[in-house]
């Protein structure tokens, strides 16, 4: 009985030893991002998440080689990083002089394919005897990450983009802490149980009705000039997304047999663990807010 109540106390030590490296790595790089996304040059944002682009694609090809998944590390950090450059640089020629376009730029159709056959053709000059599987996770590696972060550039690019950013990381965010707080303490009826054990559907309501009442209150302070219904939409959207995403990678971890992309920030795990949700609604926030939400 009394080592049941040791373990006890040990699980609990434990589990507030993380608890406050998540706070601590909140508390200083949160100001650090908002100064960055409302403040510093548009270059400055492109740059941190090229650079965030570069450091999660790393992880996931060191994750595949740990476990002795082929993969080439370089062309899957090279052409992921490019491939969310050229969002940035297609951005900058579209709001070019329109008398002479700037069609020199890479666009990320234009870098998809250079990509895609940098990837394919690389069996040509790799030593040793070609294989297709490196081909496949390469690829997938550096589209997964690379293309899908892409457009947090075009999101920051729009009219009051910026403020669309923080309404993006702050709902996403806001929703996942109310999983996590939820799901740990209270819940008991498994989400996925063989993709993420550790997720509940009590820890799912939770970050759907965080995200809506995040998406209201970030909303009507960041967006004043967009309607509240559409930023109710934009936070049931971002809450059942961002849950994709976070499986998505989930199942990849799964896959493979590990457990972290790599301890980058403490209490957080890899950039690829702290991200996993904003590759999915990046996208989502992007074309909501093009097609159904501050369309101006």
């Amino acid at each position: 009985m009394a080592g049941t109540e040791v373990a006890r106390v040990s699980v609990r030590a434990g589990s507030v030893a993380p608890a406050w490296k998540r706070i601590g790595s909140s508390v200083v790089l949160i100001p650090v991002f908002v100064w960055v996304t409302l403040f510093a040059p548009s270059w400055a944002f492109q740059l941190l998440v090229v650079a965030a682009s570069a450091v999660a694609c790393r992880e996931l090809a060191r994750m595949f080689e740990r476990t002795g998944r082929p993969i080439s590390t370089r062309l899957t950090v090279g052409v992921g990083a490019a491939l969310t450059a050229s969002f940035a640089t297609s951005l900058y020629a579209r709001l070019g002089d329109t008398a002479r376009p700037l069609r020199w730029m890479l666009t990320p159709e234009l870098a998809l394919v250079i990509g895609v056959g940098l990837i394919c053709s690389a069996p040509l000059w790799s030593p040793g005897r070609p294989l297709v599987d490196s081909t496949a996770n390469t690829l997938f590696g550096a589209v997964y990450v690379g293309w899908l972060l892409g457009y947090a550039i075009w999101l920051q690019g729009r009219a009051g983009g910026p403020q669309l950013v923080l309404f993006l990381v702050g709902v996403t965010w806001a929703g996942e802490s109310a999983a996590y707080l939820v799901g740990s303490s209270v819940g008991r009826h498994r989400l996925a149980p063989i993709l993420s054990p550790r997720k509940t559907v009590e820890g799912a309501i939770a970050q759907i009705v965080v995200s809506l009442a995040a998406a209201l209150a970030l909303g009507a302070w960041l967006l004043p000039a967009c309607s509240l219904t559409g930023a109710a939409g934009a936070g049931a959207l971002l809450g059942v997304i961002g849950q994709v995403g976070d499986l998505a990678e989930s199942a990849i971890k799964r896959s493979i047999g590990t457990k972290d992309t790599g301890d980058l920030i403490p209490g957080h795990g890899g950039m690829l663990d702290r991200i996993d949700s904003l590759l999915f609604n990046a996208p989502a926030l992007y074309l909501y807010s093009l097609y159904a939400w501050c369309r101006a």
